[in-house]
């Protein structure tokens, strides 16, 4: 496995490169913003071994993204930008650090008795009831109290993101699988290559487990799968964990700690 600058190099050359095909980067002083589809957004990044980040740089990048429809953030690896922060919270943007993990000592780990773990087509019309597992855990991230599932969401928005993600599914940009018990989806989480000039690396994002059922092992056992199939073709799998007590789930299935990942964005309420 390379150093780890080298790995860091890998990973910033990834979040370079991951909206590409999606959207147009606009320069905003230091700062590379991608707009796009608000269905898929990407956040702002500083262009690496670029200029320095100001607060009039994020203000302008804020501004870009809002006038586009897009959510205002803006995520970069604290390590090669410390001085980021500080030009963030200058504009009232909340900053939030968070563990980067790589794979380096993956660990297969089985799911429950009873549950079946699938790979989602592009095609499945089920997509959308995992989307919803998704939504819902996320929802309540530290909760054992399950809200009801009510109907499917069918808002323009929700619509919009769906054929989005079956297209990518379809274009080997997203490989996405859920775990499914008794005939229901349980847990779902995706990983994302990207090729680098022949090398192809990819996050692993969105591993969510229904409340009700967390502590079974579904999320490790499906974040394993997901390095397992990711690593098939992906010299380097990497992922940002919600917090240290989600990373350390994460180190269950052979990931390391490399860095933090610096995410800022308005704060609740703002």
């Amino acid at each position: 496995m390379p150093t780890r600058l080298g790995l860091l190099d890998c990973v910033e050359r990834y979040f370079a490169a991951a909206p590409l095909p999606d959207a147009r980067i606009t320069e905003v002083g230091g700062l590379d913003v991608p707009i796009g589809p608000a269905s898929w957004p990407y956040p702002a990044r500083p262009r690496p071994g670029g200029v320095p980040v100001t607060a009039d740089d994020v203000r302008a990048a804020a501004t870009l993204q809002a006038d586009a429809g897009l959510p205002v953030a803006l995520e970069w690896i604290l390590e090669r930008g410390p001085k980021v922060a500080a030009a963030a919270r200058a504009t009232g943007l909340a900053v939030e650090e968070l563990p980067l993990l790589v794979a380096a000592d993956p660990v297969e780990l089985l799911l429950p008795h009873g549950v079946r773990l699938y790979v989602v087509g592009a095609d499945d019309p089920d997509l959308p009831r995992y989307e919803r597992v998704a939504a819902i855990a996320f929802a309540q991230p530290g909760g054992r109290h399950e809200v009801r599932e009510g109907p499917l969401d069918s808002t323009p928005e929700a619509t919009a993101r769906t054929a989005v993600l079956r297209e990518r599914i379809a274009a080997g940009r997203t490989v996405m699988m859920v775990a499914v018990e008794h005939g229901e989806p349980v847990a779902v989480g995706s990983h994302h290559p990207v090729d680098l000039d022949g090398e192809e690396v990819s996050e692993v994002t969105g591993v969510a487990t229904l409340p009700r059922l967390r502590g079974r092992g579904l999320g490790a056992g499906l974040a394993s799968a997901l390095v397992a199939h990711a690593r098939e073709t992906a010299e380097l799998v990497f992922l940002t964990a919600g917090d240290d007590d989600v990373a350390r789930v994460y180190e269950r299935v052979g990931f390391a700690r490399l860095a933090t990942s610096a995410v800022a964005s308005p704060r609740d309420g703002a």
